[in-house]
């Protein structure tokens, strides 16, 4: 049976932008298919037959999966390796071979949410740096996290090897004393991804981060409902504000 699929959503899914921009763009009559100019974007068609050209660019249809995981410790962000599970592990055989990737990566002992797809280019917008798209940890840190951190995070520090972070915003929930000491929880946001950032950010304060975890990613948050190592495809919501991110972009000054 052939497959249908709503023109709005082809475009969408293929990166000529989000869905409702789509919309607008076959109102305004510069998309066509088999040579007719189509203004329904409700129209239906079979993505692997119709010529599909979007102000005279033919859409190249492949199937495009994005899904949200919840990474559990002890795997790794990649596509493969030789000595450890890796995310791609995690997903049913059938969703591996659209050969989805992750989206930057969660250290192997970070938990939290991990963005899978094949889809280069909305993958390119959330890791480019001039997009600063903003990512929130919770974290367990051991130490006294205090008012000084908080100022030095809003300016940036400097990590080990001289790199000076972007501003980010350090919010302490709650403290408590552990067997080890005083444990600071805390929510912190960042608007880059360096190697080991959140630890290397607080190791550069005299602190020690003993548990990770991030929640959100741009527009996208963690499904509180998905159990560790558990995942599911976006919801249309979902996929149209992460595909949103590209008309966002900051300059980098």
């Amino acid at each position: 049976m052939a497959k249908r699929m709503r023109l709005d959503k082809l475009l969408a899914n293929m990166g000529f932008g989000t869905r409702s921009e789509m919309r607008r763009a076959v109102k305004q009559g510069i998309v066509t298919v088999d040579d007719m100019t189509i203004k329904d974007f409700g129209f239906t068609l079979d993505p692997e037959v119709a010529d599909v050209r979007y102000d005279g660019e033919r859409v190249v249809y492949r199937e495009v999966i994005y899904v949200m995981l919840h990474k559990p410790q002890g795997v790794v962000s990649a596509t493969e390796d030789s000595r450890d599970r890796t995310v791609i592990d995690l997903l049913d055989p059938n969703d591996r071979v659209l050969q989805p990737f992750p989206v930057g990566r969660l250290d192997k002992d970070t938990e939290g949410l991990l963005l899978l797809t094949n889809d280069g280019k909305l993958a390119h917008d959330l890791l480019s740096p001039r997009k600063h798209v903003p990512k929130i940890y919770e974290a367990d840190v051991l130490g006294d996290v205090g008012t000084d951190d908080i100022v030095a995070f809003a300016a940036g520090v400097a990590l080990d090897d001289g790199y000076v972070t972007m501003p980010a915003q350090l919010i302490i929930d709650s403290q408590e004393m552990s067997d080890d000491g005083l444990m600071s929880h805390i929510t912190l946001t960042i608007h880059e991804g360096k190697f080991h950032q959140v630890k290397r950010m607080f190791e550069a304060v005299g602190k020690k981060v003993v548990y990770l975890r991030r929640i959100s990613m741009g527009p996208l948050q963690l499904d509180p409902e998905l159990s560790l190592g558990d995942y599911r495809a976006l919801t249309e919501a979902e996929l149209e504000s992460l595909l949103s991110v590209h008309d966002k972009e900051v300059s980098a000054d």
